[in-house]
């Protein structure tokens, strides 16, 4: 019989008794009303940002609720989904003893942060298909696992794994699942986001650094449990998002028809750059994408990386990574850096 996931089994003793600081924001919160803000220690003088942010982003939290059909306290923003991600580290892996799994070939952050934060990574190489191997998955697993982390669709290969295996780990795993769906507005799959209520160790996390366009103002978003939120929340810093990020990001979520054209652009521009590819002798193979990337197999790709380095064009050579010998990451890029990118390819020698 399956045993009941609990969270409080989950998170760490030193966070579960922690006393989380409280700013002055977190004690007054302002209704609207004209008043004097003499709390804070700020500099008076209106500049636009002389006051601290909403510590909790309760504006833009609002409205992502209505879009998302969650409920605000199922969601906790962080300074790029690096900065979630970390808080999921330091609120449920005990350092020098616990450890993780990731999927590799996979986002690269997982194994930076679990070596940040001292906590073994356990690598489960994905398959020659690019899809999770759950038997092994589950066999690398002991008391001590905490969190898998799963990237769907994935980064760098580009496809979204498979529903059935994605369920059975989380019906399996006793620890947290967080699923990184950075690329998901490029897919056609569904979001796992839709499932929180049927899985309590689920967490996903997303950005509006992709299909949103705004990478540079850095907003990550994590959803999960109220359970989870709530102990995320003892350990983010009170001031996480600042104001110019949150106002750029509340500007841009209100302008859905934009962010679809754009999207439906580069999915169009997507389909044109595999066929070019497609096209070129020295590409030996394509893997199915699901993202604004395509991952292509080509004959010497240190070759033909610096080639195109020399005409001023920077792809990603992913052959460093497992089960990606000799492979580029082509970013789908505008109309015409597309054409100026497959002309360049035709050329080359």
């Amino acid at each position: 019989m399956k045993a009941v996931f609990n969270i409080k089994n989950m998170v760490r003793e030193s966070v579960d008794q922690l006393k989380p600081y409280s700013s002055a924001r977190d004690e007054y919160v302002s209704d609207g009303s004209e008043m004097i803000f003499l709390d804070a220690n700020e500099n008076p003088f209106e500049n636009g940002v002389n006051r601290y942010p909403d510590p909790y982003q309760r504006s833009l939290k609002s409205l992502l609720a209505e879009q998302k059909g969650v409920s605000e306290s199922n969601m906790l923003l962080g300074n790029g989904s690096d900065e979630v991600l970390d808080l999921i580290y330091r609120a449920f892996c005990e350092p020098n003893r616990d450890n993780i799994i990731t999927l590799p070939p996979t986002y690269g952050m997982y194994k930076v942060l679990a070596g940040i934060n001292a906590v073994e990574n356990r690598e489960v190489l994905l398959t020659p298909d690019f899809e999770p191997n759950v038997p092994e998955i589950l066999q690398a697993v002991d008391r001590n696992t905490k969190l898998l982390f799963i990237c769907s669709p994935n980064n760098p290969t580009g496809n979204t794994f498979t529903v059935d295996k994605v369920q059975q780990l989380l019906e399996s795993f006793q620890g947290l699942v967080v699923i990184d769906e950075a690329y998901i507005d490029f897919s056609e799959e569904e979001s796992w986001i839709g499932k929180l209520a049927n899985y309590p160790n689920l967490i996903v996390t997303q950005t509006l650094s992709k299909a949103y366009g705004l990478a540079g103002i850095r907003l990550g978003i994590c959803y999960a449990s109220e359970e989870i939120i709530a102990i995320l929340n003892k350990i983010k810093p009170p001031y996480n998002v600042n104001q110019l990020t949150q106002q750029q990001a509340l500007q841009r979520l209100l302008n859905q028809d934009a962010v679809a054209t754009e999207v439906e652009q580069i999915l169009r521009e997507r389909t044109s750059l595999i066929e070019a590819l497609n096209a070129l002798a020295f590409v030996q193979e394509i893997y199915p994408t699901d993202a604004n990337f395509v991952l292509a197999k080509v004959d010497d790709a240190n070759k033909r990386y610096q080639q195109l380095l020399e005409q001023k064009v920077v792809v990603r050579n992913r052959s460093t990574q497992p089960l990606c010998e000799n492979t580029l990451r082509f970013t789908v890029g505008t109309p015409e850096e597309n054409k100026t990118l497959i002309a360049i390819l035709k050329q080359l020698p």
